[in-house]
């Protein structure tokens, strides 16, 4: 398995609706920082990885997320999968799934950021011959995120819901590996949340956490949008 032949997917349909006081007139996904699209910065992580195929999955005012990107992205090329209701994470990634390519998917949640180093994140999740690996990222304070408790192997344990736990701790980057038989469990013709319906269910069942060091951002709540702009700057300096 190489990860330049994987396909990428990415999570862009949300409707956006804490964020419509700021970003008003376009999707979250085209929200601008220092001037470029968040969206675009996902995507130069991507094709900076080696990726060179992506799904976008979009819903709210997708229309405008593919007429500014169309079908390519340097020397990327992009698939849109349009949902029109709302699908959820699972079920978004469900429905694009005649787009994908591989075997196993890389998945982007559309609003929050990692700058975790996936290749070694890919190489970790092929040595555990897993059927679905998570990106975990460490913050001084799990309660606005929930919780990702993991077994010394990095075996999922357990998912804790917001506001359970508070301090330090690890939380889900919202960027997944994840194997087609995993896609393929996924409830097709509704709303599905892989967080709470999904990784769950396959807690014993070779799903795994993978612990990184990467900067992360959220930029889904007006407060750490305004804040995005400096984050850009200080891992792109």
């Amino acid at each position: 398995m190489i990860l330049s032949e994987t396909t990428a997917v990415v999570l862009a349909g949300g409707l956006g609706t804490r964020l419509r006081s700021v970003v008003g007139d376009r999707p979250k996904a085209l929200a601008s920082i220092c001037e470029k699209p968040f969206l675009s910065y996902l995507l130069d992580q991507l094709y900076q990885t080696g990726i060179r195929y992506t799904v976008l999955c979009t819903g709210y005012l997708g229309d405008m997320v593919q007429a500014f990107y169309g079908a390519n992205y340097e020397a990327m090329t992009l698939a849109h999968s349009k949902e029109h209701l709302p699908l959820g994470t699972g079920g978004a990634i469900r429905f694009a799934q005649n787009l994908v390519k591989s075997d196993h998917v890389l998945v982007m949640n559309g609003d929050s950021y990692c700058s975790a180093d996936l290749n070694k994140f890919w190489q970790w999740h092929v040595e555990k011959k897993s059927n679905a690996t998570l990106l975990l990222t460490h913050v001084p304070n799990v309660g606005r995120y929930g919780q990702i408790k993991t077994a010394k192997n990095g075996a999922l344990e357990d998912f804790l819901e917001k506001g359970v736990e508070h301090g330090p701790g690890w939380i889900n980057a919202g960027v997944y590996f994840l194997s087609r038989d995993f896609i393929e469990s996924i409830p097709s013709g509704r709303s599905v949340s892989l967080e709470k319906e999904i990784f769950p269910k396959w807690i014993g069942r070779n799903i795994y956490g993978y612990q990184s060091e990467g900067s992360f951002i959220d930029v889904g709540v007006p407060e750490d949008y305004e804040k995005a702009e400096e984050f850009f700057k200080g891992i792109t300096s």
